[in-house]
């Protein structure tokens, strides 16, 4: 159900037009396809969940641009993923810095150029649930997904009047705009811990001790089994379900999620734990099978499987320090493990794996700078997953209007969802 203003319908009966590209003879092949040209012909991998993406992008000449029937994008278009990963959408707004665009032949244009819909709020409304759901149900093809230019037309809209959605485009994309600082913010300060690891984790740059002092000495490179004991974790028989269910922590890859783990997914009995290896709060636990060099550090006492091997730092270097050092030196991990169909770091091989330690007291400074940087990143995080969760609520609300906003007749308006803009203005 919709309010009595709105009207469903579909997006042929709106008078979006649905247009697909060009697969004539004149179709682009490999040797049309430049660095730099005249024309950005567009692929799957350039529209993405978060719209365009222009990493890596080619361009065909303008001879052959011309020759093309269909696929041209013009400003203020869509652009609708149809085969592979369906269903995402790009809009071909005034942010886009190339003038011509065209489409490959797995996706389609909408141009709401003489249709009933804005296309910003078309955008809106295409990537919400509303649409999604959908799409998902209507794209056929288990190995390749994919949709028809019919059923995109068949895709079937609320749609409010004129003036509303103006309105409901202008505060989603309010939204829009905290997110996207946000993330910037993020991946800056991503980018700066990077920069740090690089000069501290090496020795490039040297802290100051606690009276001031610029460390000073050499480092050394020591093998993990010189600094600590490694302990390969282990399953306990699953036949038998007295082993699982109880108070024990028991790690595995799923629970890699952040830098401290405790309160696993799975738990053991008494009697699991009695047949697994138990390692102590502080151990520094480093994946060494199939997903290599994930690593976090034991908030507990805990179990884990044989997919880790529990590094349990000695007392003349910090567990931390360790930590960020397995972090920075993934490469050498992953290189350890070679390209094989499961890759796999045996224990033997993981503890005569070479890093670099300063003394103890330089170690525990630079581990507080670098936790220091992921506290930054842990708070930005927290407030972008929080910004997208409540986008969320709010498109779902104004999209469908179970929640209003108020147009008066001299275009004016103001919203019902005041503790949304409230949030979001805090949130900027």
């Amino acid at each position: 159900m919709v309010p009595d203003e709105w009207v469903v319908a579909t997006l042929d009966a709106a008078g979006v037009k649905v247009i697909d590209g060009d697969r004539g003879k004149e179709y682009p092949k490999d040797a049309d396809f430049s660095e730099n040209g005249y024309c950005l012909f567009l692929s799957a991998k350039n529209v993405t969940k978060s719209g365009f993406k222009f990493d890596d992008i080619q361009f065909i000449d303008a001879e052959k641009d011309r020759k093309l029937r269909k696929g041209r994008v013009n400003r203020g278009n869509l652009v609708l993923t149809t085969r592979g990963s369906v269903g995402q959408f790009a809009h071909y707004d005034d942010s886009v810095p190339y003038k011509v665009m065209r489409i490959n032949s797995g996706m389609v244009v909408l141009d709401a150029d003489v249709s009933n819909l804005l296309p910003k709020f078309l955008y809106a409304l295409c990537r919400s649930r509303i649409i999604q759901k959908q799409i998902e149900a209507a794209s056929f093809g288990s190995a390749q997904p994919q949709l028809t230019v019919g059923i995109v037309k068949r895709l079937k809209l609320p749609i409010p009047p004129l003036r509303e959605q103006k309105r409901i485009a202008e505060i989603l994309s309010a939204w829009d705009k905290a997110i996207t600082t946000t993330e910037q913010l993020l991946a800056n300060s991503q980018q700066q811990k990077k920069a740090l690891m690089q000069q501290l984790l090496t020795g490039k740059k040297r802290l100051l001790d606690k009276n001031g002092v610029r460390f000073g000495g050499e480092w050394k490179l020591l093998q993990i089994g010189e600094v600590a004991k490694v302990v390969t974790g282990s399953t306990p028989p699953k036949n038998d379900p007295a082993n699982y269910g109880g108070e024990v922590s028991w790690a595995t890859a799923e629970d890699f999620k952040r830098k401290y783990i405790s309160d696993t997914k799975v738990k053991l009995s008494l009697q699991g734990a009695a047949k697994a290896r138990i390692v102590p709060r502080g151990s520094v636990l480093v994946t060494c099978i199939a997903s290599i060099g994930k690593n976090a550090i034991a908030n507990e006492d805990m179990a884990t499987n044989q997919q880790i091997n529990a590094v349990v730092i000695n007392e003349n270097n910090s567990n931390e320090f360790f930590y960020y050092q397995i972090e920075f030196n993934v490469e050498k991990l992953l290189a350890l493990a070679g390209s094989t169909a499961v890759p796999i770091i045996n224990k033997s091989s993981f503890e005569k794996l070479k890093l670099s330690f300063p003394e103890l007291e330089e170690q525990r400074e630079i581990a507080s700078v670098l936790s220091a940087a992921d506290q930054e990143i842990a708070v930005l995080q927290k407030k972008l997953d929080a910004l997208k969760q409540e986008k969320k609520a709010l498109m779902q609300q104004l999209l469908t209007g179970k929640r209003r906003v108020r147009v008066d007749n001299q275009g004016g308006s103001h919203v019902l969802s005041r503790i949304y803009l409230r949030r979001r203005d805090e949130g900027i």
